[in-house]
């Protein structure tokens, strides 16, 4: 007999005074530097042709910078007011709005490296491309919040370390082999249970868009409005052993698992392949933001290297099999190639002038905290940088140095340290380096936010 729901939900409902406002590429959001535009891209999958023309938008329509999302997700900033019709009409024209009802709720990431450092049959992006399609053609998901997250993990659980709100994770070998939706088994999980539903790898994506159904039923039974799985209140949790059952009456062969293993992998940015005549490249722009000339280089060694740029959630890009010149023209352009850099570990939110609520100009204050010349010392833990107490963009699955502007200065805690306040920008590269080089034994534990 399955267990009763996880306990992971809330004993309350969320009350909430608005609907959900998450941008998107037709939703835009009025911010302090003009307007934001965010183009979801499931898996992360973009083609160089449709690279080059989100640069393009960016430098026609906005301020010429490229952000990469936590979600690898792309935003252009600074767009001007009257800019909505033409700036979808681009992306409709580039294949990015398949489905314009739906582009806020394409929330998809996948494991970044999936096929490219392991054999063919792990590669899950057959899974990401079919689950997009069925999400794409069903109506009732546009009910989804624009934060519901889908993850599909290869098994090496980097993007199911995200908390997403539907997990998809290949057992063992059997991923969708050989490019095809094939044999194979697969896990299921809603929410971040220890539970599961096991299907056949074929069946993988309809069971991912059954699940997210289940959690509509379950919102409009609880008469709540959660936009994640977690939000349910405890009474209308979501049961995998329920979720079993439904999958075998829509003829979906399920079986309920209460005794999985999850992988624990850091959720930590992939690591390229080479060297070699043609290698894997993890690109990473500083604070995950592309200067319309670092996107344009970008853009021109994607067009040589093979299949689609995959944005990751961890703020860069992989580049599949470039030429061997490839890593030497990203670096000349101020892009991080080299496993060991510093900027790994350096996050921060958009701050000033983009954003009314940030007391600082964050990004410029981590630019004058933190060496580009220096590598990153072993075992530093990261740092963000956020701009007021609701820390944007912080990190997730581990522990972190936390530096808040705050009135009086910058804030600075890390785990098993004491705080320390008031701290002007010139004061953050030293405590920084105390903070992050020599880590309290606390800070090797995984931290839930």
């Amino acid at each position: 007999m399955p267990p009763a729901p996880s306990p992971a939900s809330r004993d309350e409902p969320v009350i909430r005074d608005g609907g959900d406002a998450c941008p998107g590429a037709l939703r835009l959001h009025a911010a302090d530097d003009g307007y934001l535009a965010r183009v979801r891209l499931p898996g992360g999958l973009l083609t160089a042709r449709q690279a080059d023309l989100l640069g393009q938008a960016a430098g026609r329509f906005g301020d010429g910078n490229l952000d990469v999302t936590s979600r690898g997700n792309v935003q252009l900033r600074g767009l001007a007011d009257a800019c909505g019709a033409e700036l979808a009409a681009l992306l409709d024209g580039a294949g990015l709005l398949p489905a314009p009802g739906h582009e806020r709720v394409r929330n998809i990431v996948a494991t970044p490296m999936s096929g490219l450092d392991g054999p063919p049959e792990r590669d899950v992006l057959p899974w990401v491309r079919e689950f997009d399609r069925m999400l794409c053609a069903d109506a009732r998901v546009t009910a989804l919040s624009g934060r519901f997250l889908f993850a599909f993990d290869d098994g090496r659980g980097d993007v199911a370390a995200l908390d997403p709100d539907v997990t998809v994770l290949a057992l063992g070998g059997s991923a969708p082999g050989g490019g095809l939706l094939g044999s194979g088994r697969a896990l299921v999980r809603l929410g971040g249970g220890a539970d599961a539903v096991e299907v056949d790898a074929g069946d993988a994506p309809r069971a991912a868009l059954l699940a997210a159904h289940a959690f509509l039923d379950a919102v409009d039974v609880a008469g709540t409005r959660a936009w994640r799985v977690a939000e349910l209140p405890a009474g209308h949790a979501l049961s995998a052993g329920e979720f079993a059952g439904r999958l075998s009456r829509a003829g979906i062969g399920a079986r309920y698992r209460g005794d999985v293993k999850w992988p624990c992998a850091e959720p930590v940015r992939p690591r390229g392949v080479g060297p070699g005549p043609r290698s894997h490249l993890c690109v990473l722009p500083p604070l995950g933001r592309f200067t319309a000339g670092q996107w344009r280089e970008l853009v021109r060694v994607a067009g040589q290297s093979r299949g689609p740029l995959r944005i990751t959630p961890w703020r860069g890009v992989v580049l599949a099999d470039v030429p061997v010149d490839g890593a030497g023209l990203l670096e000349a352009a101020g892009l991080v190639v080299a496993a060991d850099s510093v900027w790994e570990s350096v996050t921060a939110c958009t701050g000033r002038p983009g954003c009314a609520k940030s007391l600082a100009d964050v990004r410029a204050d981590a630019q004058l905290a933190v060496r580009a010349d220096r590598p990153a010392a072993p075992g530093a833990m990261p740092v963000h940088f956020s701009g007021c107490e609701r820390r944007c963009g912080h990190p997730r699955g581990t522990a972190w140095a936390d530096l808040v502007a705050a009135p009086d200065g910058y804030r600075l805690t890390a785990p098993g340290r004491p705080a320390r306040t008031g701290l002007a920008p010139s004061d953050l590269a030293a405590a920084l380096a105390e903070a992050r080089t020599t880590p309290h034994p606390s800070s090797q534990t995984a931290v839930k936010k």
